[in-house]
């Protein structure tokens, strides 16, 4: 018996049927991507925003030319009591930030926020055992919303702890301790000014801080190493010029605590010092100290770069 040749006609339905295929393929990675575009509108639309402020020309000369602005200060800690010595570096850097996701953008996108990132440390020791702190900050520089987020993080021989708000409908607070009663939290509160942002709202426009009798959640780092309830707390905001610099304080008289931030008076609105009073050590004889901070070195360089052996002279150039 003969085998039958496959006649052509055979062939169509199989062509056809994976042409279905591709094109749902293609309509799947094309509604992916649309999906994706309105989870980020839908995201950017569900936070409370103001008109965007323009950036003028000198603003994007000075922060869009491809450096961050690494500062550090000579560091006087109050802890348990007692004033510790040590070092603080402020680093500032614009990216572009992913809002649904809330980190940093890895490639270009019609919904990322430009922000203006902070992360600052502090490293000191306290008798035999260090600490080190940092704490980071993503604001827009539209100058519109409250920060997009805020994390810190602690890390000490005792243990190490995380925080982290999140700025959605409300602000989503995240903690991790090693403390048995701060083990693990996740709470929700009405959105309110941030002290964290107020350090990036000063480099951008400090005439927009706000000033007078306000609600402000205090920095996470003060909540976390003062066991401090995460809520916003009556304070009271004021600014004032002295010499070539500008003066900005903020005053909690529930928490017995008064921060006060000094910036130069024109852009681009460095920060010089900073001055934190509080009660130190816990107890009924905690004392009030002061943790005080003063600039000393500060470079304009594009860090991330800068991670070889050879560049650990850029240290020096930082007083660290």
């Amino acid at each position: 018996m003969k085998k039958l040749k496959p006649s052509k006609l055979q062939f169509i339905p199989i062509f056809i049927a994976l042409l279905i295929v591709a094109a749902c393929n293609t309509s799947t990675k094309t509604n992916d991507k649309e999906l994706a575009l309105n989870n980020e509108k839908e995201i950017a639309s569900s936070v409370t925003e103001l008109p965007k402020k323009p950036l003028s020309e000198e603003f994007k000369k000075y922060w869009y030319a491809g450096n961050a602005e690494i500062t550090s200060f000579e560091l006087e800690q109050a802890r348990y009591g007692e004033i510790r010595t040590g070092k603080s570096v402020l680093i500032y850097v614009t990216e572009p930030f992913l809002p649904s996701k809330q980190v940093k953008a890895d490639r270009s996108n019609p919904g990322n926020v430009q922000v203006l990132k902070l992360n600052a440390t502090k490293k000191y020791l306290t008798g035999i055992y260090p600490y080190s702190i940092m704490s980071s900050t993503f604001y827009p520089v539209s100058d519109n919303q409250h920060a997009i987020k805020t994390s810190l993080s602690v890390q000490e021989w005792c243990g190490h702890v995380y925080s982290q708000i999140n700025n959605r409908d409300k602000f989503e607070f995240t903690s991790h301790s090693y403390f048995e009663s701060e083990a693990d939290e996740n709470l929700s509160i009405d959105k309110s000014v941030l002290e964290n942002e107020i350090w990036t709202k000063i480099r951008i426009d400090p005439n927009d801080l706000p000033i007078g009798d306000i609600k402000m959640v205090p920095s996470l780092e003060y909540i976390r190493l003062r066991h401090k309830e995460f809520k916003a707390y009556s304070a009271n905001a004021s600014m004032e010029s002295k010499g070539d610099n500008t003066i900005y304080t903020i005053s909690y008289p529930e928490l017995e605590r008064r921060l006060s931030i000094t910036f130069s008076s024109s852009f681009p609105y460095t920060v010089e010092s900073w001055n934190e009073e509080f009660k130190s050590g816990f107890g009924p004889n905690a004392k009030t100290l002061q943790t005080k901070a003063t600039r000393l070195k500060s470079l304009k360089t594009p860090y991330w770069g800068q991670n070889g052996n050879d560049d650990l002279v850029l240290r020096d150039s930082l007083g660290l």
